[in-house]
């Protein structure tokens, strides 16, 4: 059963993957969180991923430790240094291993030369701030007026490259620009860290030190073939690159040459090997052309939510049948199978969703907030309204200005608010769970129109 967003962490970037004999991709090969993410690079994303994804989370965050927990500045210092030198000595060890790759010596020499040991990157690893939404949050995020607008312009400015890759690859002109728009904003945050610097650096000290080698070696070898060079193989702290964002073995397995210039280059202000390249992974996922990721609809009154599962599909005129309808009170056209996904465990909005292509964007990234992001930021660049929910009254999601009510009147209460910002973070979360859990309520942390009027009764 498919769990709600609301309350579950922010994901951290590097999630591995296999392809069949066939080609057809069987998990995310991407990192998960990018630098544009957010409004403005920061990470805002709640994402779920399969119990088969491993998370990057690390187990331990900095708000668990105290600070008798904290090591002294000096051994800080002293571990530092230690670090760095370790550092350099695990470089040159894995320098033999690159070249048995077939790596050449003088691409070796001109990647490492200047790198050091990136405590940047280990900090952003191991401290991510921990952040909840709910979907309705995420999406005003994914789908925000400024994107949609930018994203309609990206479209006009290059239509006729995207109308060519749609053409060469069968996938809709707005899906790839809603990946770009979700990836990097449109290309404007690429993320500026050295790529083999990032990578080494967690190959070295991070969690997943295997996985992180491999991301190197994979790196070393879009060197070796001259698609950039390793001063401009900029990317996130996570090693994802580029205006989609693909992750050095993501870039092996589906990056193209779409302009014919002998380069894969997805870094240049020129996205069409870019937008190429997530076409050409979105159609080896199984993308349908025609067929849509999901469509929004009404459930009837009664309705069996065990039948909510991503293992029932039924064809659309068989939920028809069962009284399932589109927002505006008609059958949903037979695009295919499909299954019933409530992405707040039954709360707010339903969706149908069609397998095939629901599948396709999830692996390209393996969170349902961001397959609807994707899917809803399409939809809405081809001009369709916003999604609209099915609240009970008093279940609607509060606005921000409704938001910054609710936590002065819990500051009023005298629960330890940090700040009114309008944001529901996890101070905000965790003092609505605490106000609801005194007051004999679902302790879910969900602001609520009903929640509010609760409060402001007391």
């Amino acid at each position: 059963m498919l769990q709600r967003f609301l309350g579950l962490s922010v994901l951290v970037a590097g999630l591995s993957g296999s392809v069949v004999a066939s080609g057809t991709v069987q998990t995310s090969l991407r990192p998960v969180m990018r630098p544009g993410s957010g409004t403005g690079g920061e990470i805002v994303s709640v994402m779920r991923v399969s119990a088969t994804q491993p998370s990057l989370r690390p187990m331990l965050r900095p708000a668990d430790l105290t600070a008798a927990a904290r090591p002294p500045a000096s051994v800080i210092e002293v571990t530092s240094e230690a670090r760095e030198a370790g550092f350099e000595r695990w470089v040159e060890g894995f320098k033999p291993r690159a070249a048995s790759a077939g790596i050449s010596q003088r691409v070796i020499t001109q990647a490492f030369r200047g790198i050091r040991y990136n405590a940047d990157v280990i900090e952003r690893d191991g401290n991510q701030a921990e952040f909840t939404k709910t979907i309705w949050e995420y999406l005003a995020n994914a789908t925000s007026d400024k994107r949609v607008s930018d994203g309609q312009k990206m479209l006009r400015k290059h239509r006729r490259t995207l109308e060519a890759i749609e053409r060469k690859y069968g996938v809709e002109k707005e899906i790839v620009t809603a990946v770009w728009g979700l990836e990097s904003f449109y290309g404007t945050i690429k993320g500026d860290y050295n790529v083999i610097e990032a990578m080494a650096t967690l190959a070295y000290d991070g969690r997943r030190r295997e996985f992180f080698t491999k991301q190197l070696i994979a790196a070393l070898k879009i060197l070796q073939r001259g698609d950039t060079t390793a001063a401009q193989m900029k990317g996130s702290w996570a090693g994802a690159m580029g205006h989609t964002q693909f992750i050095p073995t993501s870039y092996e397995l589906f990056a193209v040459d779409f302009t014919g210039d002998g380069k894969r280059d997805i870094w240049s202000a020129d996205p069409s090997d870019a937008l190429a390249s997530t076409a050409a992974y979105l159609a080896r996922s199984g993308w349908q052309k025609g067929m849509p990721w999901g469509v929004e609809v009404r459930l009837p009154a009664g309705f069996d939510r065990g039948l909510a599962s991503r293992k029932i599909q039924k064809m659309p005129s068989d939920w028809a049948k069962l009284g399932v309808r589109d927002v505006s009170g008609q059958p949903v056209r037979e695009h295919g199978s499909a299954s019933i996904l409530f992405p707040e465990g039954g709360r707010g909005l339903a969706l149908m969703i069609f397998e095939k292509n629901f599948r396709a964007i999830e692996r390209y990234n393996a969170a349902d907030a961001y397959v609807i992001g994707v899917g809803h930021l399409a939809d809405r660049l081809r001009g369709a309204a916003p999604l609209k929910g099915n609240f009970a009254p008093g279940e609607r999601p509060l606005s921000e200005e409704e938001t910054k009510d609710l936590q002065r009147q819990l500051k009023r209460l005298g629960y330890d608010l940090e700040k009114v910002d309008g944001k529901i973070g996890p101070n905000t979360k965790g003092q609505i769970k605490d106000y609801q859990r005194r007051n004999g309520l679902t302790a879910d942390g969900y602001a609520s129109e009903a929640l509010l009027q609760h409060i402001k009764r007391r």
